[in-house]
């Protein structure tokens, strides 16, 4: 017999496992998290995601899902009767899968960087993320959030920004989102922070920080 319910594979401090579990608490979904060690990953995960290896995965009724925005896209079209989370204007979905795509394969690209960059080669770093930040802050003018008056795909897929990146802020010495270069984007993470589902599962901050304060000088002294 198949195995019934909702369980995700995940790891507490990352960003894209965030995004499964704030789509389904904003479906109002039950399900059973399992915190991986990364680095002794379990037979379930290998078994459910022997491709990538990666979390997140989702398993609903013992079918395993990877790939947390494609996860996204499918919490939001198995529980079609929660909340809404993809635009239901076909126009919009695109503009909102195009965006996602956007920011996964360039901006995540150019902020990674910050993280260990110093002196010059950080001022680069943080040029070029702050330009294709800009470049995405585009499609948030005029608007609340990135799906309009309310909470929405892309601001799933890209909220990650407004906890994790004030922590590379931190750990490195360097600014990236600031009033002067993205002053809507900067108001967008205090609207993202305020969020319900946002705030109850988001990691906690010190031990986010303490976390990638340990990786930096890490990756730094290797």
């Amino acid at each position: 017999m198949a195995e019934k319910g909702v369980k995700v594979f995940g790891m507490w401090a990352s960003p894209m496992v965030i995004r499964v579990e704030w789509a389904l608490q904003l479906k109002g979904v039950t399900y059973e998290y399992i915190d991986e060690d990364l680095g002794n990953k379990s037979d379930a995960l290998l078994r459910h995601n022997p491709l990538t290896k990666k979390v997140p995965v989702l398993l609903h009724d013992g079918k395993p899902i990877a790939e947390s925005a494609i996860i996204v896209e499918y919490i939001d079209e198995v529980w079609k009767d929660g909340y809404p989370i993809m635009p239901a204007d076909p126009y919009e979905r695109a503009q909102a899968r195009f965006w996602a795509k956007y920011a996964d394969e360039k901006c995540n690209a150019a902020i990674y960087p910050v993280f260990t960059a110093t002196g010059e080669a950080q001022s680069k770093v943080v040029h070029e993320a702050q330009q294709c930040l800009k470049t995405l802050e585009k499609a948030l003018e005029g608007k609340k959030f990135f799906g309009g008056d309310a909470f929405g795909y892309l601001d799933v897929i890209v909220g990650w920004y407004a906890h994790w990146l004030p922590i590379i802020e931190e750990v490195s010495g360097a600014s990236v989102v600031t009033e002067e270069e993205l002053p809507l984007m900067k108001a967008w993470f205090d609207r993202i922070l305020a969020v319900d589902v946002v705030k109850e599962t988001l990691p906690p901050r010190d031990k986010l920080l303490a976390l990638n304060k340990a990786r930096r000088e890490q990756l730094l002294s290797a």
